[in-house]
């Protein structure tokens, strides 16, 4: 197998957080419903994820933290475990199955079973930090990924980029300081987790943009900012956290980005790997709740990085 795998699991539809929840099973649909529309389908190698292990969790998360997870885990009806995130009784196997997404994405492209993967799944992971929950995340399934990146497959160097509309707060709490790891950012602000711009420490390049931000001021700063700082750190793998909620349709916040923005920044981001690390990339959902949008950038993102 190579070319791009297309990682997701059944168990991922069935975690929900009550009716009328923004982070709903539906986001999964939109994507598979568009790709099936768009043909892509045939285009990419369909898995299904894994659960992640405590072991492999432990690579992001205090082993506290992840007991208090498994012990918050209902039987029965719903436990919040803040005002926004909540667990219902098939919540833990998603969470699961989604940091395990990342995980055998992270293999296949190592391996070169893969070119790149994309990672269809939800609960979503970037804001999880190293031992608290909080934004409709649990684990951070980008995190656990690229630490087995450099743990498991011994690679020095790896890059997040985190095009999510809202800060990654949880992955630059367990990557901060960590040299072996660039994290490239934008995100709305002052806007939720009001994170990002107090002091990051030198492998965090945040960059805060104000509401109602457009796609060319986006794009300048791919070009002026990010690539460069990219090349600067020679890392050997590039892990996506793909949220697609900065779109201008998404009501869930207040930038202008439009379908042929993350198609350009994808494309961008491929013809870097490419160039600059042997073409390895793992992709993992994050945000993006207006549903068609979502579907369509999703989409779009996921024919870059097949060169479609």
């Amino acid at each position: 197998m190579t070319g791009t795998a297309f990682i997701t699991h059944p168990d991922c539809w069935l975690h929900s957080m009550g009716a009328g929840h923004p982070e709903s099973p539906d986001r999964l649909s939109a994507i598979r419903d568009r790709m099936i529309a768009s043909g892509l389908e045939q285009y990419v190698t369909s898995l299904e994820a894994p659960q992640a292990s405590i072991e492999q969790l432990q690579l992001a998360h205090s082993p506290d933290y992840i007991r208090e997870v498994l012990e918050w885990a209902p039987e029965r009806g719903i436990v919040h475990l803040d005002p926004d995130t909540a667990m219902c009784p098939h919540t833990l196997k998603a969470a699961l199955r989604a940091a395990g997404a990342g995980i055998l994405a992270t293999d296949l492209v190592m391996r070169g079973e893969a070119d790149s993967a994309f990672c269809a799944v939800r609960p979503p992971g970037h804001h999880a930090e190293y031992a608290r929950a909080m934004g409709f995340c649990f684990f951070n399934n980008v995190a656990v990924a690229a630490r087995h990146a450099l743990e498991v497959h011994g690679l020095q160097r790896v890059a997040i980029v985190d095009f999510d509309v809202h800060h990654g707060n949880g992955t630059e709490d367990i990557f901060s300081a960590d040299e072996r790891v660039l994290m490239v950012s934008f995100f709305q602000h002052p806007f939720y987790p009001y994170s990002g711009t107090r002091n990051p420490s030198a492998n965090m390049r945040n960059t805060p943009l104000p509401a109602a931000t457009r796609g060319d001021v986006v794009r300048e700063l791919v070009e002026q900012s990010w690539l460069p700082a990219l090349a600067a750190h020679q890392p050997q793998m590039l892990f996506i956290s793909a949220g697609f909620d900065a779109h201008y349709e998404d009501d869930m916040a207040s930038m202008g980005l439009m379908d042929a923005d993350y198609a350009w920044i994808s494309e961008q981001l491929r013809s870097f790997a490419d160039a600059h690390c042997e073409g390895r990339i793992v992709s993992m959902l994050e945000g993006g709740y207006a549903l068609s949008a979502l579907g369509r950038s999703a989409v779009l993102h996921v024919k870059a990085l097949a060169g479609l």
